[in-house]
């Protein structure tokens, strides 16, 4: 659990989006696109979820992105190559199924965009007509662009403050595209609202739409029942049913308010000196 390398990939202002590159060889052999690491920087600190962006079988190693947001990647951030991390498990939940869909739409925002570069190169190696769209709020937090590039046919990139290729949000492109060609699949994964905005715009369209949902997690093997949704009025826990579910099931506002909890108690804990 060696951290083998650090880059800062992007920044603007006091929002950082931080790349390691972990040694990890039993992850790294069986791990999957769609699935995803449970991990504690120190030992007093919270197991946090982060995407397995890259497994590198050869060398062992996995790639995790995130931003420094709450207590955990901030502390995260802290650590260099040559540090270690507490402890690590994965890779959990559910594969993205790969498969020869046809036509799809990746759409990614924000640091979500680590988490569609994976599945954007399977779904081409499977024959798939990719299209990407990219969405940050503006120039410096954009991330992955060259990746994704490589990995689609088509890229598309809004920013919300216009700093950057198109001024706006990533379902107007969207909603563009639906309405000019006929797509087989939707895949989504940024902020909650922007999942929410996704899953309205497709239901118009009857396409099949699957978001990865980055919902509060404790434990991560579904003992805790901290990150349980609803999906189609059923009960469901992202870290053993998920990650991934049916954008047009999903009860998008019980979501947002769940991943609120805890916003006023993050806030207080990283102003605490002592503890980053």
């Amino acid at each position: 659990m060696n951290i083998l390398s650090k880059e800062n990939i992007c920044s603007a202002g006091e929002v950082k989006v931080t790349k390691l590159v972990v040694l990890a060889p039993n992850i790294a052999r069986v791990a999957k696109c769609g699935q995803f690491v449970a991990l504690m920087a120190r030992e007093d600190g919270e197991r946090i979820p982060l995407t397995i962006v890259d497994a590198d079988v050869k060398n062992g190693t996995i790639t995790l992105i995130f931003q420094e947001v709450g207590l955990t990647t901030r502390l995260l951030g802290k650590l260099n190559a040559g540090d270690s991390l507490y402890a690590l498990v994965g890779p959990l939940g559910h594969a993205t199924e790969i498969k020869n869909y046809g036509k799809v739409i990746l759409v990614g925002g924000g640091v979500g965009i680590a988490e569609i570069l994976p599945v954007a190169r399977a779904l081409k190696a499977a024959g798939n007509d990719v299209t990407t769209i990219l969405g940050a709020r503006t120039k410096g937090l954009l991330i992955l662009e060259k990746e994704l590039k490589d990995a689609s046919g088509k890229l598309f990139i809004t920013t919300d403050d216009g700093s950057y290729e198109r001024k706006g949000f990533t379902t107007d492109v969207l909603r563009e595209l639906l309405s000019e060609s006929k797509y087989d699949l939707i895949y989504a994964v940024g902020p909650i609202p922007m999942m929410k905005k996704v899953a309205f715009t497709t239901r118009d369209f009857a396409v099949r739409t699957i978001v990865s949902l980055n919902a509060v997690m404790v434990d991560a093997t579904g003992m805790c029942g901290c990150c349980r949704v609803t999906i189609g009025g059923k009960t469901k826990f992202s870290c053993v049913d998920g990650p991934e579910f049916d954008a047009h099931l999903v009860d998008w506002d019980e979501l947002i308010k769940r991943n609120a909890i805890y916003t006023d108690k993050e806030k207080h804990i990283c102003n605490l000196d002592r503890m980053i």
